[in-house]
């Protein structure tokens, strides 16, 4: 497996003995980078020690380094932590069982993602004790600092995460609250996670959009004026608001690997006709039951993956009638399977959940 990191080791999973003949190994499995300070007070860029343990999931470590023991540190003054990633959407993961306020706040969870001057995430995700009789809460500050009510990707990257932490071995599921309510994730034996994501929403006002309702109290297909073109875009929220697009009126048939992210993306996600901001889906058609997407997340930018946007994809594909309600979704991190239950109105979401590192940042 590849190492997360820019740390002097192979690219590839080493076997026991390659690891062991590692002279920096030997005697201490551990690295250390030069990172941004998260200091509270910290008012210019500086240059801190951040320990990162290359006990790697696919690598053989040895009791000294392993994941258990690493996890079960409590120094204070430090940060631990264990970076993952959902199909490239990567994040930070913390051990806040213990508190119901995260570890860290917002700004220093912005320079922790920094990916020049940080540990570099998508953002940071906090394991906190369970509320109105769930089994844990899930919070998440991305890498501008903002709180979003949910994360697909991020939720499974938490399910694994709790599973290494308990112990959990096989198939298990619990109840996780998050700001977009309650979410079931289940780990599956092959490793993968199976994510109850909940009932999509469509209610225009409740997405929330100012676009004009056109489909009952949705929107559906309808149209908006972004930098001088017209989109034709569907709005759902699953739990956080996304606005899909299958083309526009120059391209009405998208080929989502020529759209310029980085200069559209922006203007939907601060568009006025999206009050909390929004996440944006540019989505091409290959089949009934094959879609492509490439996404641009709120607060985070242009990301690999997006869980809830696939999510939502899927539902705006059934409704404009463009695709069948069991579709795998390619992103640039990889597929995912979504499946919109007619039975329930729930939506499905499978996909993998890997560890990239583990890692240590004193918090000054």
């Amino acid at each position: 497996m590849a190492m997360a990191a820019s740390i002097s080791l192979p690219l590839t999973s080493p076997s026991p003995r390659s690891l062991a003949s590692i002279p920096s190994l030997r005697s201490s499995f551990c690295s250390t980078l030069q990172l941004d300070s998260i200091g509270k007070n910290s008012a210019r860029r500086r240059s801190p020690r951040l320990s990162v343990s290359v006990a790697s999931a696919g690598l053989h470590v040895t009791e000294k380094a392993s994941s258990l023991s690493f996890l079960e540190r409590r120094e204070s003054g430090f940060l631990h932590f264990v970076k993952y990633h959902g199909l490239g959407n990567d994040f930070i993961l913390v051990d806040n069982r213990d508190s119901s306020e995260p570890r860290i706040t917002p700004e220093q969870a912005v320079k922790l993602c920094d990916r020049n001057f940080g540990i570099g995430a998508d953002g940071v995700i906090f394991a906190m004790p369970g509320v109105n009789g769930t089994d844990y809460t899930m919070r998440i500050f991305n890498s501008d600092g903002s709180e979003p009510e949910m994360c697909g990707n991020g939720v499974r990257c938490f399910a694994r995460f709790i599973a290494e932490l308990e112990n959990l071995q096989g198939r298990h599921s619990f109840t996780v609250h998050t700001g977009a309510g309650l979410i079931i994730p289940e780990l599956q034996d092959d490793g993968q996670v199976k994510v109850d994501m909940g009932e999509p929403i469509l209610k225009a006002s409740d997405v929330p959009t100012r676009l004009a309702p056109n489909a009952d109290e949705s929107v559906v297909k309808s149209d908006i004026e972004v930098d001088g073109v017209t989109w034709s875009v569907t709005c759902v929220s699953m739990g956080n608001p996304h606005c899909v697009t299958f083309g526009n009126k120059i391209d009405q048939n998208l080929q989502v690997d020529d759209i310029n992210l980085a200069a559209i993306g922006p203007k939907f996600e601060h568009h006025e006709m999206f009050p909390a901001r929004t996440n944006t889906e540019f989505v091409q058609v290959f089949s009934k039951s094959h879609l492509k997407m490439r996404v641009w997340e709120r607060g985070a930018g242009a990301t690999l993956a997006c869980g809830t946007g696939a999510c939502a994809v899927v539902v705006a594909a059934v409704l404009e009638g463009r695709a069948g309600r069991n579709c795998t979704v390619d992103l640039p991190g990889g597929p995912l399977q979504i499946e919109w239950n007619e039975q329930n109105n729930h939506v499905y979401m499978t996909g993998p959940a890997e560890v990239a590192f583990y890692g240590s940042v004193p918090l000054q």
